[in-house]
């Protein structure tokens, strides 16, 4: 029940029975504190190295979607970005600094160790986005067995990330 519920409750109840209104302090207290504590944490956030963070967030947001999360955001005295994270649907990443816990770019390793995949609703026009974007792609879209289209892209520092859209959320105009 959401707590202006409760408390219109408590008020009738009150009404008839003063008893009933303390009995009912505890619930309402109990209710608030659901309401205000923070939903919707990820368990688990990757972490993401770049070497220029600031140029990562803006390419991330411009060419995939991203959105930085501003209250993350990790900046020193000198203006430079140490952490930050960024959000895509109910999903969360970590950008931080090329070389912390020994996570390297590739820019700088020389090959990208891993990928990230990103659901989205739109394959074709979220492409279409990364390339106006300037993102490298190295695998355009395509279907794979019916059950999902995907394509590959690389960041301005050479992350691979792997697009997905699920086939039965492609308008079947857009199935190839």
């Amino acid at each position: 029940m959401k707590p202006l519920d409760l408390v219109r409750k408590l008020r009738r109840d009150a009404a008839f029975e003063p008893a009933a209104l303390d009995r009912g302090k505890e619930a309402l207290m109990a209710t608030i504190r659901q309401e205000v504590q923070p939903r919707g944490r990820t368990t688990i956030v990757p972490q993401v190295p770049y070497e220029d963070i600031r140029a990562a967030l803006s390419f991330l947001e411009q060419a995939f979607g991203f959105l930085e999360i501003r209250s993350t955001r990790m900046e020193g005295a000198d203006g430079v970005i140490h952490h930050a994270n960024v959000a895509f649907g109910d999903s969360v990443i970590g950008i931080g600094t090329q070389g912390a816990h020994g996570a390297m770019s590739p820019k700088a390793a020389g090959t990208a160790s891993g990928y990230i995949s990103v659901y989205v609703n739109d394959i074709d026009a979220h492409y279409e986005r990364a390339r106006a974007a300037g993102a490298q792609i190295p695998r355009g879209p395509r279907d794979h067995a019916r059950e999902y289209r995907a394509y590959e892209a690389l960041d301005l520092e050479g992350h691979r990330w792997r697009f997905v859209q699920w086939m039965e959320a492609a308008p079947p105009t857009e199935r190839r």
